[in-house]
């Protein structure tokens, strides 16, 4: 049973040393430096900063459509310093290691980092510093077919979809990644091309929040098409969809054969069983077809209970067979602890891997 209302309404590398050794004069710039990332945050999501797009007939974005960007941005900002950014990076590595400096040997510094050249003209120890080499994409498919346009429980899917893709974006440009996204229906509906930066990610949530899909179906072998020439290298690919596609197989094996591939299942309660409401007209949001069934008959709703749990039965032993994680997020319920669970089951296989 879905019902579904237009997008947009609502539904209810440094030097070594800390703090306390710094000069007074560097203590004071780091402090004008934390200031001014903070008033650049602000700015980023400032009206003007945000429809400040020559030629881009979305610049022209409504206040209520500014509003939900800030409050987005103000609910994730959080999560994402506190909570994601670490749990993102340890589970997303870099491809390598480069070079950062040498510095002088400290205790409890790895003895086998002792650069031996160094140490014996500066005749005491010198250690090499390296540090990650990241440079990771991270691209975004996001699914806005009809499918997602509803909701029983707090907010629609799409809404719950925007939120989770603002917490990605922030979560991978905080780590100097680069982020991207796909929109997509039965077709490809827009596409933001991998960059880094904050504004960058506020102007990806942006776009995802704003665009009104020409399309209603999913057919996610067309994003898989795309995506597969898009990105030449491999990259770190959430796909964040109801899955209401009868050929998964054949686009989620082409992106996990290149890519590291998440699929993000965002469910509604009111799409896992059938409510009791007697006699009841039913709309499809892809395809538009309408029935009216009898919900008060018992086999009915046992007959969809069924199909409904055969459904992602099937769907979770595909992702399992192709190795993609699955993250199952709800309308009813929050995202912080599915993502969390996701981030610390990847770790801990990563560890004993």
């Amino acid at each position: 049973m879905r019902f579904f209302r237009r997008r947009g309404e609502s539904l209810g590398a440094g030097g070594a040393g800390t703090t306390a050794e710094m000069p007074e004069r560097a203590r004071s710039s780091a402090g004008v430096l934390a200031r001014r990332e903070a008033e650049a945050d602000d700015h980023a999501t400032r009206p003007d900063t945000l429809t400040r797009r020559t030629g881009d007939p979305r610049s022209r974005i409504p206040p209520e459509v500014l509003r939900q960007i800030r409050h987005i941005d103000v609910r994730t900002r959080g999560l994402v310093n506190s909570l994601f950014a670490g749990e993102y990076r340890s589970v997303f590595k870099g491809q390598g290691m480069e070079f950062a400096e040498v510095r002088e040997y400290l205790p409890g510094d790895e003895v086998r980092s002792i650069d031996w050249n160094v140490t014996a003209r500066m005749r005491r120890p010198y250690v090499r510093r390296y540090e990650e080499e990241r440079e990771l994409t991270v691209m975004l498919a996001v699914d806005l077919s009809g499918s997602e346009r509803f909701g029983t429980a707090q907010r629609f899917k799409s809404e719950l979809a925007t939120e989770l893709a603002a917490v990605l974006a922030l979560s991978a440009v905080r780590n100097n990644d680069r982020v991207g996204a796909l929109l997509f229906t039965d077709r490809i509906e827009h596409v933001v091309r991998p960059r880094k930066g904050r504004r960058h990610a506020l102007r990806l949530l942006r776009d995802v929040l704003v665009y009104e899909p020409a399309g209603r179906g999913t057919n996610l072998g067309v994003a898989a098409d795309y995506l597969v020439r898009l990105l030449t290298h491999k990259a770190i690919l959430f796909v964040v969809s109801d899955f209401q596609d009868p050929d998964l197989e054949r686009p989620l094996k082409r992106l996990a054969l290149r890519h590291d591939v998440v699929a993000i299942t965002v469910e509604d309660p009111g799409e896992l069983q059938l409510p009791d409401v007697g006699l009841a007209r039913f709309v499809d949001p892809e395809s538009g077809v309408v029935v009216e069934r009898d919900t008060a008959d018992p086999a009915l709703r046992a007959w969809f209970a069924g199909r409904v749990d055969a459904d992602r039965e099937e769907r979770r032993r595909l992702l399992r067979r192709l190795a993609i994680d699955e993250v199952v997020v709800r309308t009813g319920e929050g995202y912080v602890e599915p993502l969390l669970k996701f981030f610390r089951s990847r770790e801990t296989r990563a560890r004993r891997g």
